[in-house]
């Protein structure tokens, strides 16, 4: 990253040489985010010896023995969570399915060093550097001869594990060594390739956080001779582990540390002028000085945007500056807004842009002398001047209209299949719990302690309600105080809809208004339990909607519970499965109602924006592509519940609109991203409105878990002596009425050639950037997915040859060498490739459409569950998991590989894609683990309320830590409600999306992740022979496993 000494000239602050190290004087490690977390029940004491084997990867992991806890029976005999009989997968087993495609590869090797040397700095304190002496990879494709750089051949095949040296990383540290006491195997235990390790012996050599070990064919039993050990290939829960633990203790200091932590990781990070990697990620960190060098490496030049995305404990919140009538001080040439990284001259008159370099007047207010270092005085206590993100106040002239505070608009459909299924009753419930969910416990905590009970908000300040009910005609409602109960008002022309209420009756502040609100939305269910419409007319009750908040903006929560069949806008059913897989079928991606496309502008325009929470009971058809297009273009969210059942998903339904209620949303949104000379912005993708190419993109809102990707090219050279920057601006208005433009500062160094960008890659980011644009989501309605999959293989290809070609050194053919900071980037794309908008076979389109849209907006943490969910044993915890350690920090057992072969007989799994959250057991899961984590009486996996969504709370040792560990989790993902569902094995239809969730193995109709490393890496070796041709798709003898089930079916 840039020279933090340079911009901030804080001598004494200096970082320290080793960029893998946050320097401790810079800022203290910042307190880590701690959920709520359960105590251990009082008087629970474990007795017994352990009776579980030890986790398949907590022994990769390097994990202790499981001592287990162990309660007697009503008999007194002793029970463990594994029954005596059967066996059990292990680890250092070899499935048959997993063996890989050897004859197309010789020895396949994985790493990632780079080969060669970098090129010393020369101008290293003139611009952005990085301590590119650390090597940036291992070429550990040894085939038993070493490799350049690595000294003598016995330092990785005989030498003793704890002698070796872990190669710098940034998620390595003095708290974190390879060969730390909780190993069981001897660290100094000597490593034979020419037997087996044991799993704790290969937990304990230097990998974690380094790289991965060779793939090279094993003569092991168990492994035929040639095949590639599923064990040596980049292991995902590793990369994750790693960083997770390392972050409980330190900070992310954004100007010292140069590669961000892994997408699926929690940090605290400190802004140190570069805005942190929760609102900005460049998918590289040193870019390339021209176009050639960058289309050298295949990685697309981007920038994955969250303006809003949240805080955790422990992090500065983001200043806000009020520069009056004046505004914030801009560039005049390219309108960049103050930052950091703009320079002072002339004694601190002139302000030189650091986008286009142009030398601005200093406005008198804001002059301030500078010191001989031509730094200003008051830098310091100038906010704009030290933090990568912060927002400004801004006058009049960036008024559309007179800011006011959000309007909230509840469309609750009201027609037969909402009443029937129970829908109606799960949204007003919902909406309860978003209005006023934790006020009643808050009140009563205060009144048992003797205190007055005080007004408390769930929503900001200036806020108001509003709500409407539509089935074959338009519901108001009058909720205003001064009433004793609503007064309903009933819209039946919807061939010309308007509004008959005044906004002052329409809309309300939630707290006067309680008791009326309250006694509507419990009234409602049975309002309307005899008055049963099956056609919904949604589009005219939109456009009502939209003119009761013309004037003001706001956002709009709707609820559907069938697919809209009258009125202006009415929808049939477009999808009738005999076009799928066809060259057709993309036009059901997207609308053709020209209507609807007119209704969505409109919103925007006005400053309106939808989410829609929409019901498919018995999996109906909805036209997602439609009713969803509507939220998408105005800057909102689709909630989607295929195969609505209500006792599974009324929480899960109240959870999400209460978070849609209090996140952080602005409303009434443009945005503009800006660049350094050189650069120019090629293309935007995400869920907003664009008019014309180069205009700003407009939201009608825009809330915390919305992201988009920016893609840049080249217009010029960059200069390597100087810094690539970008600064994105967000004008919004804020929940509370407040008009803001928030800022994101951006800056990467420049190298002359590609060869140091390939150290500071952003793998989430390029992954991110990929599933965003070309080839995958944008090119939906373009292309057949058939071409999509094979050109996500040609882009995997592309990019692997080239670092092969250009940067990996000279290396034996039959190796594959991969960056090591792309080591994962392979399963990513698999996992892209296997996830339902793009996989092969048969798929409703409705979710095809919804999962897409989704995919647009998912920021870092959401988009790497949902390509890589995460596993956890829950069979086998220790007995200190769930639970804080000595600082506080909740211990979170290691997650294994998402592959069948690692699941244990009589083992249970939380298995979590930041979606949904899936309870799996085996079906000889051990009664005592059902009793401790479900209660009494729970012996059997049939006596199992299939229909659960939570735990129920429990005072073993068992249900306090996977609640905790659920806990925990909730924190980590999306806009998506972690409610669990159970999967019991041969009983529940959920253990077809546990099956889809082991993304290693083969189903969802592709490849297991040893054959697609396989025909990735034949690929390779066919390009770099130069006799490689382009694939139409993966539906090729060696690709296409079209029919075949998971191997445990």
């Amino acid at each position: 990253m840039s020279d933090y000494s340079m911009y901030h000239a804080l001598g004494h602050d200096e970082p320290s040489n080793d960029a893998s190290h946050p320097n401790p004087r810079t800022q203290p490690a910042a307190p880590q985010f701690r959920p709520p977390i359960a105590s251990a029940p009082v008087g629970y004491q474990q007795t017994g010896a352990s009776y579980s084997h030890y986790a398949p990867d907590q022994q990769q992991h390097g994990g202790t023995p499981q001592p287990g806890y162990q309660v007697e029976g009503p008999m007194g005999q002793e029970h463990g969570y594994f029954p005596h009989q059967g066996t059990t997968h292990t680890v250092g087993q070899s499935d048959g399915s997993m063996g890989g495609l050897a004859s197309h590869m010789g020895g396949l090797g994985l790493g990632g060093e780079m080969g060669g040397t970098a090129r010393s700095h020369r101008k290293k304190d003139r611009h952005a550097h990085h301590n590119i002496e650390t090597p940036g990879g291992s070429s550990q494709a040894f085939n038993g001869m070493p490799q350049g750089g690595f000294g003598n051949p016995t330092q990785y095949l005989n030498g003793d594990p704890s002698q070796q040296q872990t190669s710098s990383h940034p998620y390595t540290g003095p708290s974190i060594t390879p060969t730390m006491s909780q190993f069981p195997a001897p660290a100094n235990a000597p490593f034979s390739p020419g037997r087996q390790p044991s799993q704790m012996e290969y937990a304990a050599r230097p990998n974690f956080g380094g790289s991965n070990p060779p793939i090279t064919p094993s003569n092991a039993p168990g492994s035929a001779q040639g095949r590639v050990d599923p064990e040596q290939i980049p292991s995902v829960p590793r990369s994750r582990d790693g960083p997770a633990q390392y972050y409980l203790d330190h900070v992310y200091p954004t100007m010292e540390q140069h590669l961000p932590p892994p997408g699926a990781v929690s940090f605290v990070a400190h802004d140190q002028g570069n805005s942190s990697p929760k609102f900005a990620r460049l998918t590289l960190n040193n870019i390339p000085s021209t176009s050639e060098a960058l289309g050298s490496t295949g990685l697309p030049l981007g920038l994955v945007l969250q303006p809003l995305a949240p805080l955790q404990a422990g992090e500065n919140p983001i200043p806000v500056l009020d520069f009056g009538e004046t505004g914030p001080p801009r560039c005049r040439r390219c309108r960049t807004y103050i930052n950091p990284f703009m320079t002072f001259r002339s004694g601190g008159n002139k302000l030189v842009c650091n986008m286009c370099t142009h030398p601005n007047e200093v406005a008198p207010e804001y002059f301030a002398p500078t010191d001989p270092s031509g730094v200003r005085v008051d830098r310091e206590q100038r906010p704009e001047l030290m933090m990568g993100t912060v927002e400004f106040m801004v006058p009049k002239e960036y008024w559309a209209k007179e800011p006011v505070g959000l309007r909230w608009l509840f469309l609750i459909d009201v027609g037969q299949e909402a009443v029937n299924r129970g829908f109606l009753e799960a949204v007003c419930e919902g909406i309860l719990g978003a209005l006023y969910g934790d006020e009643s416990s808050v009140e009563e905590d205060e009144q048992q302690n003797g205190e007055e009970p005080k007004l408390r908000r769930n929503l900001p300040l200036g806020s108001k309600v509003g709500f409407v009910t539509f089935d074959k005609e338009v519901h108001f409602y009058n909720t205003s105080a001064n009433l004793d109960q609503a007064q309903m008002l009933v819209m039946p022309d919807i061939e010309d809809p308007f509004v008959p209420l005044g906004s002052d009756g329409l809309f309300v502040d939630p707290n006067e208004s309680k008791t009326v609100i309250t006694s509507l939305l419990t009234q409602l269910p049975s309002l309307f339990a005899q008055v049963k419409n099956p056609e919904p007319a949604l589009l005219p009750t939109l456009n009502a909607a939209l003119s009761a908040l013309s004037q003001t903006g706001g956002r709009i929560v709707c609820s559907l519970s069938a697919l809209p069949t009258l009125g202006p806008g009415r929808l049939f059913r477009r999808d009738d499965g005999k076009i799928h897989n066809t060259d057709g079928e993309r036009k059901l991606f997207q609308t053709e109602h020209p209507e609807w496309k007119k209704t969505a502008n409109k919103m925007v325009e006005s400053g309106v924006g939808v989410d829609f929470f929409l019901a498919a009971a018995g999996g109906g058809y909805m036209d997602i592509a439609t009713v969803g297009h509507v939220s998408a273009v105005s800057g909102g969210e689709t909630f989607f519940y295929p195969n609505f059942h209500a006792p599974r998903d009324v929480l899960k339904i109240a959870q999400e609109i209460k978070h849609t209620v209090t996140r952080e949303t602005g409303f009434q949104a443009l945005m503009k991203v800006r660049c350094s000379n050189g650069l120019q912005v090629s293309s935007y993708h995400g869920n907003f409105l664009q008019h014309t190419f180069g205009a700003d993109l407009e939201f009608g809102v825009i809330d915390a878990d919305k992201a988009i990707g920016v893609i840049f090219s080249y217009d010029g050279k960059l200069e390597s002596k100087l810094d690539a920057h970008f600064q994105s601006a967000l004008l919004y208005t804020t929940a509370s009425g407040e008009r803001r433009v928030r800022c994101t500062n951006t800056v990467a160094s420049v190298s002359e050639g590609a060869m140091e960008s390939m150290k500071f890659v952003d793998q989430d980011a390029v992954v991110n950037m990929i599933a965003k644009e070309e080839p995958a989501a944008t090119k939906m309605t373009e292309r057949s997915l058939k071409d999509i999959r094979g050109a996500l293989t040609e882009k995997t290809v592309d990019i692997l040859a080239g670092y092969r070609r250009n940067f990996s050194g000279s290396h034996p053919p039959g190796q594959l060498v991969l960056p090591e900071n792309l080591k994962e980037f392979s399963m990513y794309i698999l996992g892209l490739i296997k996830a339902r908008p793009f996989k092969g076979g048969h798929e409703p389109t409705d979710r095809r459409t919804h999962e897409m849209r989704m995919i647009k907006s998912m920021g870092a943490i959401e988009l790497s569950l949902y390509l890589y969910p995460r596993i956890i044993p829950i069979h086998n915890l220790d007995d200190q998991d769930g639970f804080p350690n000595e600082n506080g920090h909740l211990r979170v057992p290691p997650a294994i590989r998402a592959s069948f072969s690692r699941i244990e007989e009589g083992g249970a799994y939380l298995v979590d894609n930041g979606q949904i959250c899936v309870v799996w057991m085996h079906s000889q899961v051990s009664p005592n683990l059902l009793v401790d984590l479900f209660g009494e009486g729970k012996t059997s996996l049939q006596s199992l309320d299939p229909f659960s969504t939570s735990l129920p709370v429990l005072a073993t040792h068992l249900n306090a830590q996977v609640r905790n560990i659920l806990q925990y989790l909730s924190t980590i993902r999306g806009s998506k409600a972690l409610t669990i569902q159970l999967a019991r094995q041969g009983l529940d239809g959920a253990e077809y999306e546990f099956a889809r969730m082991l993304v290693e193995d083969r189903n969802n109709e592709a490849q297991s992740y040893v054959d697609w490393l396989v025909h990735v890496h034949r690929h390779i070796q066919l390009e770099l022979a130069g006799q490689r041709k382009k694939e139409d798709g993966l539906d090729n003898p060696i690709a296409s496993f079209t029919g075949m089930r998971p191997p445990y079916w």
